[in-house]
């Protein structure tokens, strides 16, 4: 272990992010020198690249970088770039000896002092409550999700009267839809949140709301011909410069991650289980036939690949919900294996010698440039969840 306890605890109480500036156009760097390495599938490898990722994180977090104007999301404790992050690392707790994992999660639990963000309705701010479900369950009790239940319940007493119509945030009118799930990113941050909250103290009126909230989403976000998500409504319309349909990789990768943590967590047969499994499994086969052969998807998921860059984000939610629909037999092994594969070595590939997860697309809301030195904390939380996925799976070495 590279880093000692002091280390976790200082990741507790820093509000700073990692990385030197992610400029938004960057020339890519060449491909590190460990890049043509063996791709590592049997558990034992994998786990072992996941705590070394992992350790670097906590680690450069603890030492107090501070992050760019453009990423200063990055520095709030009980924020969706954090947060995102310890949805990664609660399920690398799961899975590993080594304890730092779960008192990192302890500890920035009881430094926030188990509360959300400030935002009332706001999804980003729900993310960080899957940790606080975890800790809740390892050790913390039911302090940990005594902020969070009353704030869902206060939501359930003021439920939101919006559209989710997105405007433009530089809208004179002020139209606020993030007071509900009106962007793609929301049905990772909040549901799973909502699900697992019903689990967990036996009232189902939480489930019973994120119910209702992803099939409105689902129902104004979903290309079904396409099968993707928009990332909002203000790319209905928008194309490409081939004249193709904008669907971001990040905001797709969003949703199947979701799905993956939410469909566990509703009975078999369950309808809404049974259409949550439908629409999953119909984005999955349109991630695999768009994959590009270096095992990435591109920024921009149906642009031209020969001219799209590596974003290991997108690509790392990916290979994380495919690996998991492998595991839960929603996939076909044989069809879907090699689309795993790929996307695996990809994320190989964007790890640093020193464990650094590079690739990782800045904070936006749509594609944009990136390069082999751009990360970011949510992109580590993606890596983690693929790598455990991956684990699990516990594949043989390629042919």
């Amino acid at each position: 272990m590279k880093f000692v306890y002091r280390t976790v605890i200082g990741l507790a109480v820093s509000m700073a992010a990692l990385t030197p500036a992610m400029a938004a156009t960057v020339k890519p760097a060449p491909a590190p020198a460990q890049a043509s390495a063996a791709v590592p599938y049997a558990r034992a490898d994998v786990m072992r690249l996941a705590e070394k990722v992992a350790d670097y994180q906590l680690a450069t977090m603890a030492a107090g970088y501070v992050p760019p104007e453009a990423a200063r999301d990055s520095t709030d404790p009980a924020g969706w770039v954090q947060g995102a992050l310890f949805v990664g690392l609660r399920d690398l707790a799961d899975r590993s000896d080594n304890p730092a994992y779960r008192q990192a999660i302890l500890a920035r639990g009881a430094a926030n002092k188990w509360v959300l963000g400030k935002r009332f309705y706001h999804a980003d701010e729900h993310v960080i409550g899957q940790a606080y479900l975890w800790a809740a369950k390892h050790g913390a009790g039911d302090v940990a999700i005594g902020p969070l239940r009353q704030r869902f319940d206060a939501i359930l007493a003021y439920p939101p009267k919006v559209g989710l119509e997105h405007a433009e945030y530089t809208d004179p009118r002020g139209v606020d839809c993030d007071q509900r799930w009106c962007w793609s990113d929301a049905l990772f941050m909040a549901p799973a949140t909502w699900f697992e909250l019903s689990t967990v103290t036996g009232d189902p009126k939480y489930a019973a709301y994120a119910r209702k909230e992803f099939a409105a989403t689902t129902d104004f976000l979903y290309d079904k011909d396409e099968h993707l998500y928009y990332r909002d409504s203000r790319f209905f319309t928008r194309r490409g410069p081939d004249g193709e349909k904008v669907f971001w990789s990040r905001g797709d990768g969003w949703v199947l991650a979701g799905l993956a943590r939410i469909i566990p967590l509703l009975p078999p047969g369950d309808p809404d289980r049974v259409r949550m499994e439908t629409v999953f499994k119909e984005v999955a086969a349109k991630l695999k036939a768009i994959q590009k052969p270096d095992g990435y998807w591109s920024p921009s998921l149906l642009a031209n690949p020969a001219k799209s860059l590596p974003e290991s984000s997108g690509t790392a939610f990916f290979t994380y919900g495919l690996a998991w629909g492998l595991k839960a037999g929603l996939l076909d092994r044989v069809t879907y294996e090699p689309t795993v594969r790929k996307g695996w070595g990809a994320l190989t590939r964007a790890v640093h010698p020193d464990g650094k997860f590079g690739w990782v697309q800045p904070i936006g809301d749509r594609p944009e440039s990136v390069s082999y030195e751009d990360t970011q904390f949510y992109g580590v939380g993606a890596f983690l969840l693929a790598a455990t996925a991956m684990a699990d799976l516990d594949l043989k070495p390629a042919k």
